[in-house]
């Protein structure tokens, strides 16, 4: 059995502004999301952590310091990167509609081959490259809890994807900055989702 908290990156500068597509530009967080990282570490002190893990980019790096209260080194693994967004990307969902209605119509309804904006990632590309680095995890922390601190695109994907949902749903989930999303991978029950926005 495997207990992973799944931590979406605290408030960055392209949330607080307008909520612009933000794949693999580094941005910074806010304070607000200093603050938010932190909160999650109040929450977690006390609760056993055996490794932390997080997408190389700074925003999800940095939470995932603050978070783990600097209890264990974090360990980047670019599998957890967020979505390349293409021509989406730095721009709001208002923006690039407007721009080209019909590419925004075909993520909506088939994301699975869909390039993001064009010329970024399938949905399907994602939950792959996720899963992977989950069916790792399991082999080396078995019986083991660890934190995981990725992004709001690929955590929603590979969530959709595990309870059975059809990708194109992936919006249905909402998981908030630096909120904490408990999952579990065990051999009887297969995945499981204990907690959502914790």
């Amino acid at each position: 059995m495997l207990t992973i908290y799944l931590l979406r990156h605290g408030e960055t500068t392209y949330n607080a502004d307008g909520n612009r597509y933000c794949g693999r530009t580094d941005a910074e967080l806010t304070e607000k999301g200093i603050a938010q990282a932190h909160r999650v570490a109040e929450t977690l002190q006390g609760r056993p952590i055996d490794a932390v893990y997080a997408s190389p980019l700074k925003r999800a790096y940095l939470t995932a310091e603050i978070a783990s209260g600097n209890r264990l080194p974090v360990v980047q693994d670019r599998r957890l990167i967020e979505l390349d967004f293409g021509a989406w990307e730095g721009k709001t969902r208002e923006e690039f509609i407007s721009e080209d209605p019909d590419l925004w119509k075909s993520w909506s309804e088939s994301p699975d081959h869909t390039r993001a904006g064009g010329s970024g990632d399938t949905a399907l590309e994602v939950v792959h490259r996720v899963d992977d680095f989950f069916a790792e995890m399991m082999q080396k922390h078995e019986g083991q809890h660890i934190l995981v601190v990725a992004h709001n695109g690929v955590n929603r994907l590979y969530l959709a994807w595990k309870l059975g949902m059809p990708l194109k749903h992936y919006r249905r989930i909402v998981q908030e900055n630096s909120a904490i999303t408990v999952i579990r991978f065990d051999d009887i029950e297969g995945f499981s989702l204990l907690k959502l926005n914790a």
